[in-house]
């Protein structure tokens, strides 16, 4: 399984950091209309979870695992797949009935090794996620970007929900009206 090296900056300024993103020289990559299904392991594993996610581009089918909450914590298995729609057919067919349904909108740039995806979700507000391939370069990108690495958090989605009071898994469908 690959590690994840990412962290993330909650409530911020979305146009703000557009504007910094692209003075900066930062490469933009395309805005995306995420959907998802979320999946449990028969039997259900604590901190582990599959998710079928299509981006309005490609599709992929990924097992998430989470092992501590460090910037490193993260670990995933991911390929891609032809269609969401029939991939979650075969999922239900092996057994596997979606815990639920998600939407979100995502806007990336690049900026060297960094993946910087800002996120809207529904009922919380807008955040940004980093993703390098070092704790190192996401620290330094984000004083770059004018931020403190005390701004720096890396909880995940499940649990940014829980920190504006809200459980995620209550949730059957979670989209924007």
């Amino acid at each position: 399984m690959k590690t994840e090296i990412e962290a993330r900056i909650l409530d911020i300024n979305k146009e703000e950091l557009i504007k910094k993103l692209e003075n900066m020289g930062a490469t933009f990559v395309n805005n995306y209309e995420q959907k998802r299904y979320v999946y449990d392991f028969k039997p259900a594993v604590k901190g582990k979870w599959i998710r079928l996610r299509s981006d309005g581009e490609h599709s992929t089918l990924t097992i998430k695992e989470i092992n501590n909450d460090k910037i490193d914590g993260t670990k995933e298995l991911e390929i891609l797949v032809s269609d969401i729609d029939d991939t979650n057919l075969i999922l239900e067919k092996l057994g596997y009935k979606a815990r639920s349904y998600q939407e979100n909108r995502r806007i990336r740039y690049v900026y060297n090794n960094i993946e910087i995806d800002i996120d809207s979700w529904p009922l919380i507000p807008t955040y940004v996620e980093f993703e390098g391939t070092s704790e190192e370069e996401i620290r330094e990108f984000v004083k770059l970007l004018g931020y403190k690495t005390s701004d720096l958090t890396t909880l995940n989605v499940n649990k940014i929900y829980e920190y504006y009071g809200l459980d995620i898994d209550s949730y059957a469908v979670l989209k924007f009206d």
